[in-house]
């Protein structure tokens, strides 16, 4: 079960207007101060800055394009939506995550531990009464277990990375869009059209988005019955969607709850994105109110 929640009063300037005021100043609200460059001393998501890492980074998305069919995501959602690989709790998994690292982020190459501890506290010092969306912020990114042993150990490019529709035209805003033309899809005419297998308005949730960690951790909370809001569900699902929510590619996809919900997710991305530092944050300090949390919203032992 879900529960609708009230939206903030965003005002006539809602959405990208807004947001790229914020990034021009620096500041987010409530006072969190936005880095001007990430871990390695370059810009955010910059994806042109000659580096190993860069190359590494590219290469990825190569894989990632040539493979990420529509075929391929309907097997994957059938293996990985059966929940039986095991039984633990969230907090369980944040640790397990311990050992991750993302090889599609040319912003961070810190376990994943500490970017999931670093964007809830941002979130919760600037939205202290928005307590679902702490919770989502320590979440939004545990389906990268997927990378684990445990889970099958799926290779970088099927768990991680920028997310897309699949079954539809390509958007020109993904990044390392050239890659596309080796995926079969974008040669097939049921598949690269601006619809493809859609309808206008059909609602994000009924449409294949790329496979990962996102989609998967999405499937986790749905399936084991969180009473997190449905906003909540949105920002995990989506917060890798760059095209929709930075480039405004796919809106004629979107419902009427999408439109409330991608307000959310353009509060929470800043956070996602933006607190990727060196900062630590000492986990046993903030450890008791995240558990809380989750004893709140979730069972104790989910089903992954």
């Amino acid at each position: 079960m879900t529960i609708l929640i009230d939206q903030p009063d965003f005002g006539i300037e809602a959405g990208f207007n807004k947001a790229d005021d914020v990034e021009k100043e620096g500041v987010l609200h409530g006072g969190f101060m936005m880095p001007h460059t990430n871990s390695f001393g370059h810009t955010f998501r910059d994806y042109h800055v000659e580096s190993e890492r860069q190359q590494g980074v590219e290469n990825f998305y190569r894989t990632n394009h040539i493979n990420q069919t529509y075929d391929f995501v309907k097997r994957m959602r059938e293996e990985y939506g059966n929940l039986d690989k095991v039984e633990m709790s969230i907090w369980e998994c944040c640790e397990l995550l311990n050992d991750v690292v993302d090889e599609s982020d040319p912003d961070l190459d810190e376990p994943q531990i500490e970017h999931l501890l670093q964007t809830a506290e941002a979130i919760r010092k600037d939205y202290p009464d928005e307590d679902w969306l702490h919770l989502t912020g320590l979440i939004h990114d545990l389906g990268k277990v997927l990378l684990h042993p445990s889970f099958g150990g799926l290779p970088q490019w099927a768990v991680v990375g920028d997310t897309y529709p699949v079954g539809c035209a390509f958007d020109k805003s993904i990044v390392h869009h050239k890659y596309f033309e080796e995926n079969p899809d974008y040669h097939n005419p049921a598949y690269n059209t601006k619809y493809g297998v859609y309808s206008e308005g059909c609602g994000l949730n009924n449409v294949m988005m790329s496979w990962g960690h996102d989609d998967y951790m999405y499937l986790v909370a749905k399936e084991n019955k969180t009473t997190l809001p449905s906003a909540a569900l949105f920002i995990i699902r989506c917060h890798s969607f760059y095209a929709l929510h930075r480039s405004g590619a796919y809106k004629q996809l979107m419902n009427g709850e999408d439109v409330e919900n991608l307000k959310w997710l353009e509060i929470f991305n800043k956070y996602d994105l933006y607190s990727k530092s060196k900062v630590r944050i000492d986990v046993e300090k903030v450890k008791p109110y995240y558990l809380s949390l989750i004893e709140k919203y979730f069972p104790a032992k989910l089903r992954w």
